[in-house]
């Protein structure tokens, strides 16, 4: 596989990621920029969002969800049921749900709502909103890449499932523990997940996430692992 076959994947921190498609069209994960003391200043900014997935609804998640797709009118936003009602209370048009095992094509990839164990309240004014089951994506492209979102979660043994049944090439998952995984359970999701490579994300915006991919790799010497690490820093690409 070439460079031509997969996206430029851009880590603006935290856990959102900017996926510049081989065809041009960009794909953001997790929109959290403007309020995000991770990304660089001058990735707050962009010439186009053509869709958005939201893996839950924590502000630092979907924190910046409605004034991006108001500014740059993607043309699919990917929520769960309940955020997506809530996305569309607030003016955000091309909503399109899913749930938790289904599947829907997103800017001509295969995009599948699979499961996170975490919460997912939305945060709206003074009072925390039902928010539908938190969720990771597996995104397909045609002839190309298989990678894997985690979003914010737990370890759970059903990652081996999403192995047998996408076999991802390239996983993103949480190590900064406290609200997800520490490097010692992501470390147990990467072999799991049988990915050969691992972009650490949700590490280090605050000193409570106190994970680092140093500490990621040396749990996955121990367990003979071997998934490479991609020590992103935000505003890095791979």
């Amino acid at each position: 596989m070439t460079q031509q076959d997969r996206p430029k994947f851009t880590y603006l921190g935290h856990a959102t990621i900017r996926c510049d498609m081989p065809d041009g069209r960009v794909l953001l994960i997790d929109p959290w920029v403007e309020g995000n003391p991770a990304c660089p200043e001058e990735l707050k900014e962009f010439d186009r969002i053509d869709a958005m997935l939201i893996t839950h609804a924590h502000f630092d998640h979907i924190g910046d969800a409605v004034g991006l797709a108001q500014r740059y009118e993607p043309e699919i936003v990917v929520a769960n049921f309940e955020t997506c009602h809530w996305l569309e209370s607030k003016g955000v048009a091309n909503t399109s749900a899913m749930n938790i095992g289904g599947s829907q094509e997103v800017l001509g990839c295969k995009v599948t709502m699979v499961r996170a164990d975490h919460s997912c309240g939305i945060l709206d004014g003074d009072q925390i909103l039902y928010g539908g089951t938190a969720s990771g994506y597996v995104v397909s492209l045609a002839g190309g890449i298989t990678f894997y979102h985690a979003g914010d979660t737990g370890l759970f043994s059903d990652m081996q499932l999403i192995a047998e049944m996408h076999r991802p090439e390239l996983v993103f998952v949480p190590i900064g523990d406290l609200f997800t995984m520490g490097p010692d359970a992501a470390a147990r999701a990467c072999r799991f997940l049988e990915a050969r490579k691992v972009i650490p994300i949700h590490w280090q915006t605050f000193p409570i996430l106190t994970g680092t991919p140093r500490e990621l790799e040396e749990e996955l010497t121990q367990l003979g692992g071997r998934t490479e690490v991609i020590a992103l820093q935000p505003g890095q690409s791979h």
